[in-house]
Parts: C-alpha cells; sequence; structure tokens
C-alpha cells in the first residue's frame, strides 16, 4: 500500500509570514527519505499555500508518483495539462472552507467533472475522483470514466465510538464496491497516527494520502521521522487487513 504525503500544510506555514520558508520541494524530499511513496499538492484557485511555482519545481524534482488535487475549473486544468502530474485528484473546493468537507458531488456535477476527466485523459493524465464512501457515487465515478477513486475519509475520523464504527463500515463497503467495478481505490481525509490502522487493514486499497498529521507530527519529530512512523503502521496493519 502506498503512502501519498500532502505538503500543503508546509506552504501554509510559508504563506503565514509571506516569506519563502518552509521550502514545500525540501519537505516533499525529507517525505521522500521517510518512506512517502507520493506527494500530493492541491493547488486551489486561491494559492492559499501551494502556488504555481511550488507546482513546477515539484514536477521537475520530485522522483515519486506526484498527485495534483485540484476542482475541476478552466484555469487549474489548463495548468495540469501543461504541468502533466502523475495523477490528478479532482476534489470539490469552496473559498471559505479550511479544508476539504467532503468528497464530490458526481450527480449534481456530473458534466463538469466528466469533462476534466476527459481533458485530462487526452493529456495522458491518469484521474482520481475524491467522493464520500457511498456506492452509489462510486458506481457514478466509473460511468464517469475514472482511473480511481479516494474513498474520503473524514467522518471516520471525526465519529467516536458506534458512529466511527458506523463510518468504518461505509467506508468498507465503497471500497469494496469500487474493486468490484474495476477502479483502483484509495482513501484519505483526517488520517492520523490514532486511527489509520482500521482504514489500512481495509482489503485491496491500493493507497493511502495523509498530511496533515503527518506535517504536525514533523514540527515536534522532524518531517523525515514522521513520516516514517506513519508508514510503519500502515505497514503492520497490512498484516492484520479486514
Amino acid at each position: 500500500m502506498i503512502l501519498g504525503v500532502n505538503v500543503d500544510h508546509v506552504a501554509t506555514l510559508r504563506q503565514a509570514r509571506g516569506g519563502s520558508e518552509p521550502e514545500p520541494a525540501m519537505a516533499a524530499s525529507l517525505a521522500v527519505l521517510g518512506g512517502a511513496d507520493g506527494i500530493t499538492v492541491h493547488l486551489r484557485e486561491d494559492r492559499r499555500h501551494i502556488n504555481d511555482r511550488d507546482l513546477d519545481v515539484l514536477k521537475r524534482f520530485v522522483p515519486v508518483e506526484l498527485n495534483l488535487e485540484m476542482a475541476a475549473t478552466k484555469e487549474i486544468l489548463r495548468i495540469a495539462v501543461n504541468t502533466r502530474p502523475d495523477m490528478v485528484t479532482l476534489v470539490p473546493e469552496k473559498r471559505q472552507e479550511l479544508t476539504t468537507e467532503g468528497g464530490l458531488d458526481v450527480m449534481q456535477g456530473k458534466k463538469a467533472v466528466s469533462n476534466a476527466v476527459k481533458v485530462l485523459h487526452d493529456s495522458g493524465i491518469r484521474v482520481s475522483l475524491f467522493i464520500n464512501p457511498s456506492e452509489a457515487d462510486v458506481e457514478r465515478s466509473r460511468e464517469i470514466g475514472a482511473d480511481m477513486v479516494e474513498i474520503h475519509t473524514g467522518r471516520y475520523s471525526d465519529e467516536k465510538d458506534e458512529g466511527r464504527e458506523r463510518e468504518l463500515t461505509r467506508v468498507i463497503k465503497a471500497v469494496k464496491k469500487a474493486l468490484d467495478v474495476g477502479l483502483l481505490t484509495n482513501a484519505g481525509h483526517g488520517l492520523n497516527y490514532y486511527n489509520v490502522s482500521r482504514i489500512a487493514e481495509i482489503e485491496g486499497l491500493r493507497g493511502l494520502y495523509i498530511g496533515h498529521s503527518i506535517v504536525s507530527r514533523a514540527v515536534l519529530v522532524g518531517l523525515e521521522r514522521a513520516v516514517r512512523e506513519m508508514k510503519d503502521l500502515i505497514r503492520t496493519a497490512e498484516n492484520g487487513r479486514i
């Protein structure tokens, strides 16, 4: 199972002072040394953290999978086509949100998402859709033509006790459905060092995409160690998969 590390929050720290430090590309290099199999960045329309220059530098120097999270807008699509990351994950985006609040609305937004998938495919870029843990949304993702899906684990991460078990069941069912219809399947959002194991145990998951908790821990122990510790948790969980 791969671990994709999101370095957006390194850029958030840089933007707090409007300077040049810390450097997201340097953080990505340390993450790779710690065992990261991929680097993720979200190029938002308002450029609140990652900017165009960051994406260009990462594309040229990151030796592992580069995953670009983005909204299905004309401007960002143009940048994606020109930059050609290894994969794109289409996500919903609102200016006022602190972080992505849920999966894509693949019912109401089906036309826009379908058009974006076609544009990206025409440029040879693999496409993942960030969706809620819903079997219906998995099926719509297949109809749209996505190569893979990323199951949103935010509610699982936020809930406790019975609520968390209920959300875990939803995630497991969505993963199984995705595998049944032939989609590569990832998961992410809100995962941390305390809740990741139950998700990493799920049979068939291609990868986990984690950012905030790793960067938060890196403030205390360093990025290379923080990534290595997360990678070790995932490997241990894989030995006891559901």
